[in-house]
């Protein structure tokens, strides 16, 4: 390969250079839509495990179980659980985990106040197409 060639390559690594600056991690977690709908409901206090998967439709047991983990795994979540009968857990936000669903929320709220904007595109789209 040419020095040139090889420059433009390492201009095209990604956003962090050629560091792992943890994006990856970040947008994995954040991307995968039970965690965003989990997070948006633990924004509203502390909630016990039924309670999250009444308010998360469609979520099943074993992914809010999966979810819940990853979350306390990252330490966004903190997961207490209690020694009754039966057992008791409660889940709520860490500090880490509310200044991630504060970005969370910022999004949501650009894409509300743009969603007929980006539907009016795509109709415009694929019209086109």
């Amino acid at each position: 390969m040419s020095v040139a060639h090889t420059e433009v390559t390492s201009q095209a690594e990604g956003p962090c250079g050629d560091d792992d600056c943890g994006i990856r991690d970040v947008l994995d977690r954040i991307g995968d839509k039970w965690t965003v709908l989990v997070m948006v409901e633990l924004v509203k206090g502390v909630r016990r495990f039924r309670e999250l998967q009444r308010a998360v439709p469609g979520i099943s047991q074993r992914m809010l179980t999966l979810t819940t983990r990853r979350l306390c795994r990252d330490g966004l979540v903190e997961r207490t659980a209690y020694a009754t009968i039966p057992p008791q857990v409660e889940y709520r936000l860490t500090p880490m985990g509310r200044s991630l669903a504060e970005a969370i929320e910022r999004l949501a709220d650009w894409s509300r106040e743009h969603k007929a904007a980006i539907e009016d595109a795509r109709e415009q789209w694929d019209a086109a197409q």
